[in-house]
């Protein structure tokens, strides 16, 4: 990739732009009716297909000025502690409604924090989890946890969970980044939880780290992955800090002058894959990299790379099943999200509804788009009108967005040959403006959405 951010791409570095987890995005979803439209949808699952489940737990002992996550801090278990009961209901909701299919191959817990949650009160979690959505032997199950507040307690319960993989959200290990985005985390407590988390029999290790922070610099960028990778992780993830304090309030903490331009982050993004490629990692997608035995570099390979609202996965599941507030699910036929606030989302459990609250009934042209988006995002390359054939449009259906494409050749973006866009090794990090040709929701949405640099 170029050294430094070249001139002809500083304004696209700068648009507002989608992760692209999903396409439509959750800005497009619109408030639910009622429940009938989805057990419509959960009757409707086909017997062959697997399903994977995503659990949100939005609890934090304690509260990073960065956060952008559906999260609340507590001080006292009571409030965790009830809502780990409610959590356990609305499974079996789940379960009690979903039609015949094939097991779970998947289960991913997020937050907040998963380790808010009481060491047994997860194991229990797990275990329901597993008997009601019935996980198949070989699953993968995974949880984001914060090792600034991981107990050894929790560490011995994820192993005797089951959990096979656990994800580290590092962020920086530099001690003045920690302190003014109110995230301390010693470099040796780290270290000491990856070793615990290797002796409970966790065979998969993430690390998440970020670049755009107040007082982040290419050069404590680096340091902070050359650290990271003292300690081996399977998997890093390295994400750009998206400011949205009209979002998010608690970000008013972090004062915008502080932070890099489109310029700076560029050097700190460029610092932290220099890093990483020289540590023997492989690039995975945007932003993600892992060890070339990896899996997810099998899937890479192999062109079997899927990206969901998790991220980079070789997850194959059609299927997701949302579980906790804000969890997002998916279904053949379009998008569920819950209900956001946990008491709206608690007083629709004990009426015995499923708790969910927004929703997007996806079209064939919605999923057509999707499906080239998702392999730009994931091979950086498609050719669009073997997409559209397979999909049962004619292969000129998206011409126009590949003509908007075609315009950022002269800029180095995208090269386009025919209907067949790719785009250059060089320009990777700038894939998301060469995906948002396709976005026909994007010009309603912009203010939503992180930097594309």
């Amino acid at each position: 990739m170029p050294a430094s951010l070249p001139a002809a791409w500083r304004d696209h570095a700068a648009r507002n732009l989608p992760r692209y987890t999903s396409y439509p995005t959750s800005v497009s979803f619109t408030p639910a009716d009622g429940e009938a439209e989805l057990r419509g949808w959960l009757a409707a699952m086909r017997p062959a297909q697997p399903i994977s489940a995503y659990v949100h737990v939005p609890f934090c002992r304690r509260l990073c000025w960065y956060c952008g996550c559906h999260t609340t801090v507590v001080h006292a278990y009571d409030r965790v502690g009830a809502f780990h009961e409610v959590l356990l209901r609305e499974v079996d909701l789940w379960a009690d409604a979903l039609g015949p299919h094939a097991g779970m191959a998947h289960l991913h817990f997020g937050g907040g924090s998963p380790n808010a949650l009481a060491p047994a009160d997860f194991r229990s979690l797990v275990r329901r989890l597993a008997d009601r959505l019935r996980l198949r032997p070989g699953a993968e199950v995974a949880a984001e946890l914060d090792p600034g507040v991981l107990s050894p307690a929790f560490i011995d319960a994820a192993g005797e969970a089951g959990v096979t993989r656990v994800s580290l959200g590092v962020q920086t290990f530099d001690p003045e980044v920690q302190a003014r985005v109110n995230r301390i985390q010693p470099t040796s407590l780290v270290t000491e939880a990856v070793e615990r988390i290797r002796a409970a029999g966790v065979a998969g290790v993430n690390f998440d780290l970020m670049y755009g922070l107040p007082g982040q610099t290419p050069g404590n960028v680096r340091g902070s992955v050359m650290r990271a990778l003292e300690l081996r992780p399977d998997r890093v993830a390295v994400f750009g800090y998206a400011h949205v304090p009209w979002m998010k309030k608690h970000q008013v903490m972090i004062q915008e002058a502080e932070l890099a331009g489109v310029d700076g982050r560029w050097a700190q993004a460029e610092a932290a894959d220099e890093a990483m490629l020289a540590g023997g990692y492989v690039r995975i997608g945007l932003d993600h990299y892992a060890l070339p035995d990896d899996p997810l570099s099998r899937a890479a390979e192999a062109g079997r790379l899927r990206r969901n609202f998790q991220g980079y996965t070789d997850d194959p599941a059609p299927v997701l099943i949302p579980v906790g507030p804000s969890s997002i699910g998916r279904f053949n036929e379009g998008f569920v999200q819950n209900a956001v606030a946990t008491d709206a989302w608690s007083a629709a459990i004990g009426r015995g509804e499923l708790p969910v609250f927004r929703r997007l009934a996806v079209t064939a042209e919605d999923e057509l788009r999707a499906a080239v988006i998702e392999r730009l995002m994931c091979e950086m390359a498609v050719d669009v009108g073997e997409v559209c054939r397979a999909r049962g449009f004619d292969a000129g259906a998206l011409d126009e967005a590949v003509a908007a494409a075609a315009d950022l050749e002269a800029d180095g973006l995208a090269t386009v040959r025919g209907r067949t866009v790719r785009v250059p090794e060089a320009a990777r990090r700038m894939m998301r403006v060469v995906a948002a040709c396709f976005d026909a929701c994007l010009p309603q949405t912009a203010r939503r959405h992180a930097k594309a640099v």
